[in-house]
């Protein structure tokens, strides 16, 4: 009997990187809950995404609602409102996995790398759901407007970056559900890897007018990455 899937709310769905893995995690099967700071904002993300989607098992509540009704939490809000979200949900995500998207990005120098002064988005999260939530840090380089075209095939791999070994692989397990090739990048403070690597993408973007620049890993995998312990 096949396992079942585990039920994903996505804080900040109503934006478009949020709808984006919304709708690609629905069509792959899972139940999304789109969340917003107004219930309304989501229903009417909701009522967009089965636009797209013949079938899908979709629904919007305001984000603590959205977070005590799914398994693993996934934040895509802009990096002004980070702290705010997450002090909102904190007591609905206990024991969880959470995933944050977040870019630490200030506009408008967006091109600039402007990591906060803990080190990485990431890693504040950890600090202020404590130990007892795994946060795992995935999907800051991948661009909204590919993930929102089903037609596109998402030609970026993603860094994920978390303490838990088995909250990363389940992340891992989201990013290959949703198209796209997704690495073990060790524990949370490496965050700022894929954070600090978003400034310099939409660098790339504009100087070269690529049209959502992304990265891959090269290179042969001799392991199982679920083989050996973290260094």
């Amino acid at each position: 009997m096949p396992e079942a899937k585990p039920t994903i709310a996505v804080l900040g769905g109503t934006g478009n990187l949020g709808f984006g893995l919304g709708l690609r995690w629905a069509r792959a099967g899972y139940e999304v809950i789109i969340g917003s700071r107004q219930q309304a904002k989501a229903e009417a993300a909701v009522v967009r995404l089965k636009e797209q989607l013949a079938e899908g098992n979709l629904r919007g509540l305001d984000n603590p609602a959205a977070a005590a009704a799914a398994d693993i939490v996934v934040m895509t809000v802009p990096f002004a409102s980070h702290q705010a979200t997450i002090e909102s949900v904190r007591d609905q995500v206990q024991g969880k996995i959470f995933v944050d998207v977040t870019v630490p990005l200030v506009p408008p120098r967006v091109m600039r790398v402007q990591l906060p002064p803990g080190g990485a988005a990431g890693l504040a999260a950890q600090t202020l759901l404590g130990e007892s939530v795994c946060v795992v840090s995935a999907f800051q380089n991948v661009a909204a407007d590919h993930l929102e075209d089903l037609r596109h095939d998402i030609d970026c791999d993603v860094l994920v970056a978390g303490n838990s070994l088995e909250a990363r692989a389940a992340v891992i397990t989201l990013a290959e559900a949703a198209g796209m090739r997704a690495w073990h990048i060790g524990p949370i403070e490496n965050a700022a890897i894929a954070e600090a690597l978003t400034s310099g993408l939409i660098f790339l973007n504009r100087r070269y007018g690529i049209d959502g620049a992304g990265i891959r890993i090269t290179g042969a995998p001799t392991r199982d990455p679920a083989a050996k312990p973290d260094a």
